[in-house]
């Protein structure tokens, strides 16, 4: 495994929060998993191995530290427990998972315990920084909706004590309980900050063909203008990114005519009789494109990961930090399945693509792929094998 360098201030820490480690203490089928993140990461392993639940527990913790309530999460919170994972004389079980997120404040560590039964809550949580502990919380009383949070201050009184919800990532929480007085709390809020902003910064993909082949009702094509998770408006992403950006447009015709079958020279939208509008590929000479939606299942995921490699948090429908100005920011993408449905070709083609453009530092990719991919041998690529 390898990493790849990062651009970095002048003390040489990375100047955009990023997710560098995730971690599976106690979560489906990983013990005591640790995932080393870096600019293109490929994890591979046999069915069933759990290469979808590290996706699912990065996305968990994503969406927790946008604020997300753990219900909204967790649909299925007892499906997350360890296999095999006895309950205690109170009949509870849980599940743990965490990260580390380097940035501006250096490596911070998130850890988190959670209570999947009787009933679903936070039972502990953890912020720490070169070893000192900056946010901890315990669930005291099992009767109340609250776990007791305390803070480092470093002030006239060294903690800080108070109840935070017992249904929320306490460390999203702290940008609006801690003053930022001291050092101890300005500290605090730039551990914090710094964990928010790299988790919020994520956009899970997972292209479903089926829906992507219908036009875009005109609803849809007046919209905000993202890219959502199934790509189903890739027909209206196609449209604003071939006006905005032609160099970027030119790269995903390139990329379309490496791994689309035919003489692709072009890759537009029309607009049918009824207003709805869908994406078309130019082929050579001919008169009349090819409507993507007579394209094979493999061709459209492969459009559409391509196009989700060649755009960014303004086309991607990502939870954006509106303070923390987009240079600063990098976009880490959730590929569950990467390689599903691509022959050989488009899947080198993809992975070739993703390393080039995560190796530019402005995106990262966290993907899921089988036993026989292979990963391009550069120095921003992270291979986790979880096979046997």
């Amino acid at each position: 495994m390898t990493t790849a360098t990062t651009n970095s201030d002048r003390t040489g820490r990375p100047d955009r929060p990023t997710v560098t480690e995730l971690r599976l203490s106690a979560f489906r089928t990983h013990r005591g998993a640790a995932i080393p993140l870096g600019p293109l990461t490929l994890v591979t392993g046999p069915s069933g191995s759990g290469k979808s639940s590290v996706l699912e527990a990065f996305e968990a913790l994503a969406r927790l530290g946008s604020g997300a309530a753990l219900g909204q999460v967790f649909r299925d919170p007892a499906g997350c427990v360890p296999e095999r994972a006895e309950a205690d004389e109170q009949g509870r079980r849980g599940f743990r998972i965490g990260c580390t997120v380097d940035g501006p404040a250096g490596p911070v560590r998130l850890d988190l315990a959670v209570q999947a039964e009787p009933e679903l809550r936070v039972v502990g949580e953890r912020l720490t920084s070169e070893g000192q502990t900056l946010l901890s919380t315990a669930l005291r009383d099992p009767s109340r909706s609250t776990v007791q949070a305390a803070w480092h201050t470093a002030g006239a009184v060294p903690v800080t004590r108070a109840p935070l919800p017992d249904d929320r990532l306490g460390t999203a929480l702290l940008p609006l309980r801690v003053a930022g007085k001291t050092e101890g709390q300005l500290r605090v809020l730039a551990a914090a900050e710094q964990v928010v902003v790299a988790l919020r910064s994520v956009f899970p993909c997972d292209p479903q063909p089926q829906r992507m082949r219908a036009p875009v009702v005109p609803a849809q094509a007046a919209g905000d203008g993202r890219l959502r998770r199934g790509c189903d408006n890739l027909a209206e992403i196609l449209r604003r990114t071939r006006t905005e950006c032609g160099i970027r447009h030119g790269r995903l015709v390139a990329a379309a005519r490496a791994g689309c079958v035919g003489p692709v020279t072009g890759l537009t939208t029309e607009e049918l009789a009824d207003g709805t509008v869908r994406a078309v590929l130019a082929r050579g000479a001919a008169r009349h494109g090819t409507p993507v939606d007579r394209l094979g299942e493999g061709e459209l995921r492969y459009l559409a990961l391509a196009l989700v490699l060649l755009t960014g948090p303004g086309v991607l429908a990502v939870d954006t930090v509106a303070e923390v100005p987009p240079a600063m920011q990098t976009l880490t993408i959730l590929a569950d399945g990467l390689d599903r449905a691509l022959d050989p070709r488009q899947s080198r083609e993809l992975i070739a693509l993703a390393a080039e453009m995560c190796a530019r530092g402005h995106i990262r990719l966290l993907a899921a792929v089988g036993d026989g991919v292979s990963a391009p041998k550069t120095d921003g690529t992270t291979v986790v094998d979880l096979g046997p």
